[in-house]
């Protein structure tokens, strides 16, 4: 069924109102690649054409979760960690089921901008040494090894960054390095009602010194009555570009 396109004219942004905006981990992201783009979405409700749901990704995140929620509740090691040497094991606290949850997650008040900063984790684990790491999931198919070395995925590496940067927040003492426990589907002679994948834990060392501009910047984007302007390197801008062309003609 067809998806009619529409403007939204709730959770917009007020710049005289004094409740705290909230703004999730992927509105920050949207904001890094196109301000554009957040721009109109938060002021004006002109969002970007939605894609498709990614549920394979989404049941493997269900399926990793409820994997290492059995060593959480028992105070134990996954396999993949001692397979890695990452001595670890889940990490419990009162909100780890709120914080792991999409529309809540850990939620910070960002009181130099008034924004309320939200992400929902996939995991957290915890070493000896009391520092919790972040940990998130990911589900591919490709041939060959996974990595998180390709240009596109510097966008995952903030992603995790922004996590840390949350979790500290809480007043946990967090490890610069994280884990993506990537999941890579392979390839086989039949399909036979199953596919299997090769687990690797990728570690990232990661900094989030740069998220107080950026939140700065982005309050600033939002109080402005201006659109930004066009970048050369937003494909749906280039997209809302063309397509009025014929219009104009």
């Amino acid at each position: 069924m067809r998806k009619e396109f529409s403007i939204k004219s709730r959770g917009l942004f007020d710049p005289a109102a004094e409740k705290p905006f909230k703004v999730s981990r992927s509105g920050i992201e949207l904001f890094l690649e196109c301000p554009r783009c957040f721009f109109l979405n938060h002021r004006l409700g002109v969002r970007r054409p939605s894609g498709p749901p990614f549920t394979i990704n989404s049941l493997v995140d269900r399926l990793l979760k409820k994997e290492f929620d059995v060593h959480r509740v028992n105070g134990t090691a996954h396999p993949f960690m001692r397979q890695y040497g990452i001595e670890a094991v889940p990490f419990q606290h009162p909100q780890i089921g709120e914080w792991r949850e999409n529309f809540k997650g850990v939620q910070v008040l960002h009181a130099p901008t008034n924004l309320t900063i939200t992400g929902a984790v996939d995991d957290l684990w915890v070493n000896p040494a009391g520092e919790i790491i972040v940990v998130d999931y990911k589900a591919t198919a490709k041939t060959g090894e996974v990595t998180i070395d390709a240009e596109w995925q510097s966008a995952y590496k903030r992603q995790m960054e922004v996590y840390q940067w949350l979790v500290r927040q809480q007043g946990l003492i967090v490890s610069d390095t994280g884990y993506f426990v990537y999941c890579n589907g392979r390839d086989a002679e039949a399909f036979d009602g199953r596919i299997e994948f090769a687990v690797k834990l990728l570690p990232y060392t990661g900094s989030d010194h740069w998220i107080e501009a950026a939140l700065v910047n982005l309050k600033n984007c939002l109080m402005s009555n201006n659109i930004p302007d066009q970048p050369d390197d937003c494909e749906f801008c280039g997209y809302a570009q063309a397509r009025a062309l014929p219009e104009n003609t």
